[in-house]
């Protein structure tokens, strides 16, 4: 239960590392909330290999982070248990960091360091806390090296922090409503899941029929679409660089806005967009405004064909298991554009049926859009209750 109006007004307060806080929060060190117990293994059949993403936090590791084989048989890894912290000294001060959600033990590399709460009906509480923004600021100010991109804060040194905090059982309370805005935000991300699933079946049905009915035809790729290369140097552009391309018909891509001439691909505004580096090869696009974007970005111009239509055939299954069967380099692989040009796929002889899948689809996507935004919506009103439970400014009962 929040403080009544006049409550809050009667708090006193005082300044602390990360601002004003309450002044009956007591000061208290890192060490006392925190244990580290060490276990070493290299049992990857029973311990399976996680890793620590900013985006995800202690997540299954995937194409993009697969780095076992790297690794020698000497090396290894260490154990993380269900809600035990794991931390990257060298990326903390970017927010890696995070509680282990799972049910069963996994492994993570022997470069991070694992640690648990002292109190286990504390870890809620902490999550929130060890990724609160204020606090990664503060990471990034305490962190210590010679080179910037290498500076990083010592779990010895994390240890030492420490920060005025509410008694255990307010951080019980504040953890309690925090952890209610989680399931909310848990409960449409599976919805989201739900959605996708049911976009993607729909594209394998309309788009890939497994009876090759008469009315559709096969072509090549070739035969919709042209591979723009058109360079355009020092000129005053929108720029969207490979990584901030999504896979999001209704052209909601973060553009990177510069005020200094830039060079790169010229693409016009219904042209496809597709990643063509490894890890990007499955993010596509369709433009909706002219712009550059890097060369590791293949651009299709749609010839005899809807936009719209040309878009779903290249977002399909199908089409990226072509470009990635194709891509070739040991370390930063790319797919050969005369083998993706000649690629084969069936579409309706008809337009008026092509048009009929694009309703579909587009359809499929709006509900997927409508929900990532409410999705964001919640995690905006996560970050405001943070903001006023974890300084203190709205206390509970």
């Amino acid at each position: 239960m929040l403080l009544s109006e006049d409550e809050q007004v009667s708090q006193a307060y005082k300044n602390g590392p990360l601002g004003s806080v309450p002044i009956d929060w007591e000061k208290t060190p890192f060490s006392e909330l925190f244990v580290s117990f060490i276990e070493y293994t290299n049992d990857l059949d029973r311990f399976p290999l996680y890793s620590l993403t900013i985006e995800d936090g202690v997540t299954a590791k995937t194409e993009r982070y697969e780095r076992s084989h790297l690794v020698k048989k000497k090396n290894l890894y260490k154990v993380v248990r269900p809600n035990d912290f794991v931390y990257n000294p060298m990326n903390v001060r970017f927010g890696a960091i995070a509680r282990y959600k799972g049910s069963s033990p996994v492994a993570v590399s022997g470069y991070y360091d694992v640690f648990s709460s002292v109190h286990e009906s504390d870890s809620v509480f902490m999550e929130n806390f060890l990724t609160f923004a204020p606090i990664i600021s503060y990471y990034n100010k305490v962190s210590t090296g010679s080179l910037i991109e290498k500076q990083r804060v010592h779990f010895s040194k994390f240890l030492k922090f420490a920060f005025p905090l509410p008694s255990l059982q307010e951080r019980k309370k504040i953890a309690a409503i925090l952890s209610t805005q989680d399931k909310v935000i848990e409960l449409k991300e599976k919805l989201l899941a739900l959605k996708q699933q049911q976009k993607k079946y729909l594209m394998q049905q309309l788009l890939m029929p497994k009876n090759k009915e008469k009315s559709f035809k096969a072509i090549h790729l070739s035969d919709i679409s042209c591979l723009i290369n058109k360079h355009i140097d020092g000129q005053k552009y929108n720029y969207v660089s490979t990584e901030n391309i999504s896979p999001n018909l209704s052209g909601k891509v973060l553009f990177d806005e510069s005020n200094i001439e830039i060079s790169g691909v010229g693409f016009n505004a219904g042209d496809i967009l597709v990643g063509n580096i490894r890890p990007y090869l499955k993010k596509v696009w369709r433009a909706n405004k002219d712009g550059l974007c890097s060369t590791d970005v293949l651009v299709f111009k749609p010839i005899g064909i809807s936009s719209e239509f040309l878009y779903y055939l290249i977002a399909n299954d199908n089409f990226f298991f072509n470009v990635m069967t194709t891509a070739k380099g040991s370390k930063m692989p790319r797919g050969d554009k005369k083998a993706i040009m000649s690629a084969k796929m069936l579409i309706p002889e008809s337009r008026i049926e092509q048009n009929f899948i694009v309703e579909i689809l587009s359809t499929a996507d709006h509900e997927i859009n409508l929900l990532q935004e409410s999705i964001e919506a919640e995690k905006q009103k996560k970050k405001a209750l943070m903001q006023l439970l974890l300084t203190g400014k709205v206390r509970v009962k």
